[in-house]
């Protein structure tokens, strides 16, 4: 059987579930794919995480080149998060003949061209399924299963934080800052939650959702965008008057030969799938001129979730090495 090695950039959240995901489901991975996959090397200096892990010191390094530059690596998973170093890392694999995963949406909206063009030219994979709406796979979805139709709009809500704000506002009654609290209590929002609450994190998913259902790469600072921190119980009420709900909406829609895009609240009406989305969850509505409207559902974020979308696009490549 062959083994395919991974190196994983970051053992954090999102890495360590990935590592957990390998380890705990191998025997089911080896039986569908026919290989072994084998964590060779980790970046990782926390040695805790690497005994709450299970993961042997050896096969940790704080040199990024022991993963990226080794000949023994197949795969590099870049979870390190934020624009650089983790672009350049990636660059540096594929410079090197290694395919890349990431679950790293600022990055991959930011340098998307020139990530997908390395890739190219170094004849290795560029996947990144976890960057948009964590573990669902909508993705490869776009790419693979409905690559046979012109999409005319594709809208979803792509961030939990917001949508849990959101949710407990519209259900509880409770205002703005009161239902932040409780979301950073219990760990959907950060300590500094300006990324999720401003749209921003959405922009750069709707960016990378764009380029490739439309094939037109808008750089996520371009995307028109609005947050949901001047939200107030008003607009909740009112919105509820009209029988809709406010959600943070990442939009892109074709008019003619015009993409219409924006991330804003909007007041969706209960009788639309997007409306039942709540809490924590994400959802992508997809419309094609052939399979009309299909819509995408599950956990937007954490370990396992955002790990099972990684893996997916591990198993993938390992497939065609």
């Amino acid at each position: 059987m062959k083994t395919v090695n991974i190196g994983i950039l970051g053992l954090g959240t999102v890495g360590g579930g990935t590592y957990e995901i390998l380890d705990m489901n191998r025997e089911l991975i080896e039986k569908r794919i026919g290989r072994e996959i084998k964590v060779a090397k980790v970046l990782e200096k926390n040695t805790e995480r690497l005994k709450a892990l299970g993961l042997p010191e050896e096969r940790a390094t704080q040199d990024p080149d022991d993963i990226l530059k080794s000949p023994d690596i197949d795969i590099v998973v870049e979870a390190l998060g934020g624009i650089e170093p983790s672009t350049t890392f990636m660059l540096t694999a594929m410079e090197n003949g290694k395919s890349v995963v990431t679950p790293n949406k600022a990055a991959v909206a930011a340098n998307f061209a020139k990530l997908k063009k390395t890739a190219e030219e170094n004849n290795v994979e560029f996947r990144f399924e976890a960057s948009v709406g964590g573990g669902i796979p909508a993705l490869t979805a776009i790419t693979e299963a409905l690559a046979g139709n012109e999409f005319t709009e594709v809208m979803g809500i792509l961030n939990g934080t917001t949508n849990y704000i959101l949710t407990r506002m519209t259900d509880l009654g409770l205002d703005y800052d009161e239902v932040l609290k409780d979301a950073q209590a219990k760990g959907f929002a950060e300590a500094d939650p300006t990324a999720d609450v401003e749209g921003i994190d959405v922009a750069n998913k709707l960016s990378i959702l764009m380029a490739l259902a439309f094939d037109t790469y808008v750089p996520p600072e371009e995307i028109p965008t609005t947050g949901i921190s001047k939200i107030t119980m008003d607009d909740i009420h009112a919105a509820k008057e009209k029988g809709c709900r406010i959600k943070l909406i990442a939009q892109a829609k074709r008019d003619g030969d015009h993409l219409n895009y924006s991330v804003k609240p909007m007041e969706i009406p209960d009788s639309h799938p997007l409306a039942g989305v709540s809490n924590e969850f994400n959802a992508i509505y997809v419309t094609g001129n052939a399979v009309d409207e299909v819509m995408f559902y599950g956990k937007g974020a954490g370990a396992l979730p955002t790990g099972s979308a990684i893996v997916g696009d591990i198993l993938a490549i390992a497939k065609n090495l």
